[in-house]
């Protein structure tokens, strides 16, 4: 019998499905697998590289694989998409992934820490967290502006809100408006606290990474996000260079060009919303301090300022801290802020 060299694996919940080949590309092992046969079977297979896409659960079983002593690669599951012959089911899926894991040109995914899944998971609870409590300000903001009653915009904002309500004597607010109102506020203080927590172990995460730390120098990078370029980018060589790493977060131009003809669009978009979401929000933190001191050690950046639409320059900002980023991943150190031009 053949050995085995490349296994496909279609992940899910409670069944899997295993695509095994040899050398020759012929199939050895096609069948499914429960939940519980997974680890037995694959420690029954002698070391070979085994295929799966990115999602979830594809972390944990990687690092399951590995102490067996397997090669895990994990793939984009819209790259491994080409591979899938005719009608999509569990086989044809499995057969695909063992085809594209073994192509030269394919980009991988490295695979994750524990570690850095749980800070990565704090970012995903407070980020959920923010959301319900902006549901919140904007619902209280609504049914007391029913009443006549506003306030200007912002978080800190919401305290005039929050004392009309808690005040009895105020006759603006019927009763049993202001009963509903202090429903939604008891959640919003409760919400409130929890997002303070998860921020304090962000930053006591962020004080105990020394590669979270030195991201923290770049200029518009705090502690949120440099401990979520930390947990998210667990082999900087993956990227060849700074660009490549701007292109997976999605702050490159998408292009449509063809025939020599170069067209460029808007930002792609692709990649990791919630570190291109990050980035730029720390470029329109630099560019609105830029603009209310009137300068900045960044000759480029005050001309873009100047030139293009804020928004457009947080964008190009982003894409810049992102190469500044890989650059300080891939070869250590911190960032040395640029020599101020010489006066004429």
């Amino acid at each position: 019998m053949n050995e085995v060299i490349t296994i496909g694996v279609d992940l899910a919940k409670n069944i899997f499905q295993v695509h095994c080949v040899d050398v020759e590309g012929g199939v050895i092992v096609g069948r499914q697998l429960r939940r519980s046969q997974v680890l037995p079977f694959f420690n029954q297979q002698p070391p070979c590289l085994v295929g799966m896409e990115a999602c979830a659960t594809s972390h944990h079983w990687a690092r399951q694989l590995i102490e067996l002593g397997h090669e895990v690669k994990l793939m984009p599951p819209h790259y491994v998409k080409p591979y899938v012959k005719r009608s999509k089911n569990d086989a044809a899926d499995a057969a695909a992934i063992c085809e594209a894991v073994t192509r030269p040109t394919m980009r991988f995914v490295s695979v994750k820490s524990m570690e850095q899944q749980s800070v990565l998971m704090l970012h995903r609870t407070r980020e959920l967290l923010v959301r319900q409590r902006t549901m919140l300000i904007n619902a209280i903001r609504a049914h007391m502006a029913e009443f006549g009653i506003v306030a200007p915009v912002g978080v800190p904002q919401v305290k005039k809100l929050l004392g009309i309500i808690a005040d009895t004597d105020d006759a603006r607010l019927p009763p049993l408006a202001r009963a509903c109102l202090e429903s939604l506020v008891r959640q919003f203080l409760s919400l409130h606290e929890e997002i303070a927590l998860a921020e304090k172990h962000i930053h006591a995460w962020h004080r105990s990474n020394e590669v979270s730390r030195r991201l923290e120098t770049i200029p518009g990078i705090g502690p949120i996000i440099a401990s979520a370029l930390a947990a998210s980018i667990t082999d900087p060589e993956v990227f060849r260079n700074g660009r490549e790493l701007a292109a997976w977060i999605g702050l490159v131009p998408r292009q449509n060009s063809t025939g020599g003809k170069e067209r460029l669009g808007h930002i792609s978009k692709q990649g990791d919303q919630y570190l291109r979401w990050l980035l730029v929000a720390g470029a329109m933190s630099v560019i609105r301090h830029a603009k209310r001191r009137g300068t900045t050690n960044l000759p480029w950046l005050a001309k873009l300022i100047t030139s293009k639409p804020t928004k457009v320059a947080a964008v190009a900002l982003a894409n810049k801290m992102a190469r500044i980023a890989w650059a300080l991943l891939r070869h250590g150190g911190t960032y040395q802020r640029p020599a101020a031009a010489p006066a004429d």
